[in-house]
């Protein structure tokens, strides 16, 4: 009998073998960007969500697997692919909903990216949008944040006010009233923020340049 999760596994794999995150290839099959998500895959009752025939049918014709090839990966049960982490855009990060008042990610319905090396389970994926953050991160790329990350004086950090600006800058230094902030452009002013204007900071711990 085949279980819930080596008909999921086998749907990460054949993702993985042709390029693709489990996001990606709901798109090329076109489904939802989130039909593959890990959060849709259990129900908020806890019952077991399966991929409907008609989802299986859609997937070997976005990658091109025959179904005994599908089969295939079932039975052999390959090791899984490396964990998602939600995506989420500046634009969104500076919005409401998405982040609880320690600067974990709540909710559901995000697209998600793969990151094997992220031990922390609240690390989350950001998009930088704009120029704002050259020369040292261009537009399109994705940073890693570690909300539960110790933070020191030199590291890069990911900071949002309770205004809603999020910011991407270097620790220069911080005491018990403000945050002292370098600009990663030279063409962008440092910022010094007071405790109270500050909802999170969080540690960059990987970046995709």
């Amino acid at each position: 009998m085949l279980s819930h999760d080596q008909i999921w596994g086998a749907i990460d794999t054949l993702a993985q073998r042709y390029g693709f995150t489990a996001s990606g290839l709901a798109r090329k099959a076109g489904l939802d960007a989130t039909t593959f998500n890990r959060s849709k895959r259990v129900a908020s009752d806890g019952r077991e969500r399966w991929p409907s025939t008609e989802s299986i049918s859609k997937i070997l014709l976005a990658t091109g697997a025959s179904f005994d090839e599908f089969m295939s990966v079932v039975r052999r049960r390959e090791p899984a692919p490396p964990r998602t982490i939600p995506l989420i855009g500046f634009a969104q990060a500076g919005s409401g909903g998405f982040f609880d008042d320690g600067g974990f990610p709540v909710g559901t319905g995000w697209e998600e990216v793969a990151f094997p090396g992220a031990a922390d389970e609240k690390a989350y994926a950001l998009e930088i949008s704009g120029d704002s953050m050259l020369p040292l991160y261009r537009d399109g790329d994705t940073i890693i944040v570690s909300p539960t990350a110790t933070v020191r004086r030199g590291d890069r950090v990911v900071v949002k006010t309770v205004e809603g600006e999020v910011l991407a800058k270097q620790l220069k230094r911080q005491t018990a009233r403000t945050v002292e902030l370098a600009s990663l452009n030279p063409e962008h002013p440092d910022r010094v923020l007071n405790l109270a204007e500050v909802a999170f900071m969080a540690r960059v711990i990987w970046a995709s340049q």
